[in-house]
């Protein structure tokens, strides 16, 4: 198993798990977690790297390039603000040095990918976030309350929930009126909803700070057993 790279890979996938586990549960609970788990993760990555290089070897090294890449990349996202949680950011980092390789556990992943293991891992999160939006379309279909696009993104809820849920409001009050925004003009909420509460509004229209944690494990254990959906698709649909 250590020989053809089994074992690191087990140990990987059951590192990952845990880590990924442990931070979703606290990120739904305080959205937070704890920068040590991504130290602790980069740290095992690391060493599992080290392992594998002088006493395994590595079969493709040049998809090591891509593990500063993709550091690189997830710092830029999140200071663009298309990545918002700096929990979300030092995972995905931390992930690129876990898993810089596709994995090879018995026949997984199923769905065979040119891309480099920390995108796939990466992409397929990204995708199954994209299960939001519909699941939020449904429910607000049953509460007629379909006003696109803020039905894809959010809901609405009552000043009084609002102050104790941890969520954004999707309005604002510009010159004594209200308007609806697509994205939250800052990411503290509180001032914003005492500004409604004070002008006597009684619901708004809010986006749950939805823990990216969570389809990040999700996307993770894809990516082991699976694979790259994205590949897959393309595979599919052109017969490659």
């Amino acid at each position: 198993m250590l020989e053809d790279g089994t074992l690191p890979d087990i140990i990987r996938l059951a590192i990952g798990t845990i880590i990924l586990l442990y931070a979703s549960i606290s990120d739904l609970k305080t959205r937070k977690a704890s920068n040590m788990l991504w130290i602790i993760m980069g740290s095992i990555g690391a060493i599992l790297l080290i392992i594998q290089y002088f006493i395994i070897g590595i079969e493709n090294p040049l998809y090591l390039v891509f593990v500063p890449f993709m550091i690189a990349l997830m710092y830029i996202l999140f200071h663009v603000k298309l990545i918002f949680g700096g929990a979300d950011a030092k995972a995905l980092m931390a992930l690129a040095i876990l898993v810089p390789l596709k994995p090879a556990i018995l026949n997984y992943p199923i769905w065979e990918s040119y891309m480099p293991f920390p995108w796939i891992i990466f992409a397929n999160s990204v995708i199954l976030f994209l299960f939001i939006p519909l699941s939020l379309l449904i429910y607000n279909i049953t509460k007629r309350n379909v006003t696109f696009p803020h039905c894809l993104i959010g809901y609405k809820m009552s000043i009084e929930k609002a102050k104790e849920k941890f969520v954004w409001p999707l309005e604002k009050i510009v010159d004594g009126k209200r308007k609806l925004s697509l994205m939250p003009d800052d990411y503290d909420a509180d001032e914003k909803i005492e500004a409604f509460e004070k002008q006597g509004i009684k619901e708004i229209w809010i986006t749950p700070k939805i823990p990216f944690m969570i389809p990040l494990l999700a996307g993770f254990l894809t990516s082991f057993f699976l694979g790259d959906i994205i590949s897959a698709i393309i595979f599919s649909f052109t017969g490659l």
